[in-house]
């Protein structure tokens, strides 16, 4: 295969992405040390307030809060998350608006031009890029960016930004081949977005002792979730109470699902150790609430039969997308399209699910880390537990492709049934489009 020429200003994204993919070696090789060489190179830095969010689950709700909050307080805001859905620009918003095609390439030229015979993976040299777009921001620049760390924290390359504020949502397994394989070592690695001396936010009810030492180890201001702030609430509204704050009478968010109360709560600790330099009004917080979105965080698309899509991939989000799922009111039938990497836990996964659906519909993905829908059918046969005495046994179909797993469903799926598209984000990514819509 010949090599991907490079690109410069007048090539497209398209073009600027596919160099990148093919740039380093290794799709994942964590590490600090080339970031920031390249970005002491640029001369790379933010100066606003700093928010780091990292955890296992949850973090893309609570940088979207985050986000929507500081946007109706009337602050200049700068989002970085990923994976993208759809379309790499996702990534970065400015303002609340995604960055085009040519903000992103001006960056890329930009870092290609500043490593020189450094090898950057595609996250590093994406995130420089991103990191610099919120940097040069025109004018008197951004009053605040919000950072979704990649994977884990400790190497990750969002972790070259020192954070005044970082919150850890969630520590359960994932990534286990690359973080650990116990919640104690991801907790280690995903306590070193802590800063000494700066508010910490754990949301994890059950925090592993390894987090809470590092934490005491370096002096960071821990804020625990129980301890330092909590939440309460009846069928109607909700309250937040804090160290020094309290907020009460609040709408409850319109992402759906049982964790959002955990993340809004840790969005709103954060919020209150910052109030010194970014004073949010109660208002603000409750128009935020309300207006924060985050597509394939059980999204529910309008019309019947009911669709449902969620990029949960590990065990502790399949048992939060199942009470979600508990949470419903009835349906006669329900369906799964499910697509998941090859390297995610799909027992695991099933069996937080097992139960609750009629039919599994399982699809094929691309790349080197995808697999055959024959394959995962296989492990979703084997994870399923034998039904009960008198109940029928689930039925598991192969498919080519989650387009295809989407059709089947929708096919056997009467008015009043319901659809369940999960896993990985390119299996609610490749329904989303195929429907049309974008994220």
């Amino acid at each position: 295969m010949s090599p991907i020429s490079k690109p410069d200003s007048s090539s497209s994204l398209a073009q600027w992405l596919a160099y990148l993919e093919a740039l380093h070696p290794k799709a994942i090789e964590l590490g600090l040390g080339r970031s920031r060489e390249v970005a002491e190179r640029m001369a790379l830095s933010l100066d606003c307030v700093k928010i780091v969010v990292g955890g296992t689950n949850g973090k893309g709700s609570t940088c979207a809060m985050l986000e929507a909050i500081l946007l109706a307080a009337g602050y200049k805001v700068g989002l970085y998350t990923s994976p993208h859905l759809i379309d790499f620009n996702e990534r970065a918003r400015v303002n609340g608006e995604i960055a085009s095609d040519a903000a992103l390439i001006e960056q890329f030229v930009a870092v290609e031009a500043a490593r020189g015979d450094t090898s950057l993976t595609y996250f590093e040299f994406t995130t420089l890029a991103i990191l610099r777009l919120f940097a040069t921001f025109p004018g008197a620049g951004l009053d605040v960016v919000v950072l979704e760390v990649g994977l884990g924290g400790r190497l990750d390359t969002v972790n070259i930004v020192d954070a005044d504020c970082a919150i850890v949502t969630s520590v359960d397994l994932d990534h286990t081949d690359l973080l650990g394989d116990t919640r104690e070592k991801i907790g280690y690695e995903k306590a070193h977005i802590y800063r000494a001396g700066r508010p910490a936010i754990c949301a994890d009810p059950v925090p592993p002792q390894s987090l809470l030492d590092h934490a005491a180890t370096i002096g960071a201001d821990l804020w625990l979730f129980g301890r330092d702030y909590n939440y309460s609430g009846d069928r109607q509204q909700w309250n937040y109470g804090g160290r020094e704050q309290r907020r009460g009478a609040l709408g409850y968010p319109a992402l759906r699902g049982a964790n959002q109360l955990l993340n809004a709560a840790a969005a709103l600790a954060a919020l209150e150790s910052l109030r010194e330099r970014l004073p949010v009004p109660q208002q603000a917080v409750r128009l935020g609430l309300l207006q924060a979105t985050l597509p394939g965080r059980f999204q529910i698309l309008p019309g019947q039969p009911t669709v449902i899509l969620d990029v949960g991939h590990n065990p502790h989000a399949a048992a939060v997308l199942a009470q979600n799922i508990d949470n419903m009111g009835f349906h006669p039938y329900t369906f799964a399209v499910f697509g998941l990497l090859g390297d995610k836990d799909v027992g695991g996964v099933v069996a937080k699910l097992a139960g609750r659906f009629d039919h599994w519909y399982c699809a094929g993905l691309p790349g080197p880390r995808g697999g055959s829908g024959d394959a995962l059918a296989e492990q979703v046969r084997t994870a399923l537990p034998a039904p009960a005495k008198g109940d029928e046994a689930a039925g598991v179909s192969a498919c080519a492709d989650p387009v295809e797993a989407y059709a089947q469903a929708r096919a056997r799926a009467g008015e009043g049934d319901r659809i369940v598209v999960f896993g990985s984000f390119l299996t609610v990514a490749a329904v989303l489009q195929s429907l049309g819509r974008k994220s």
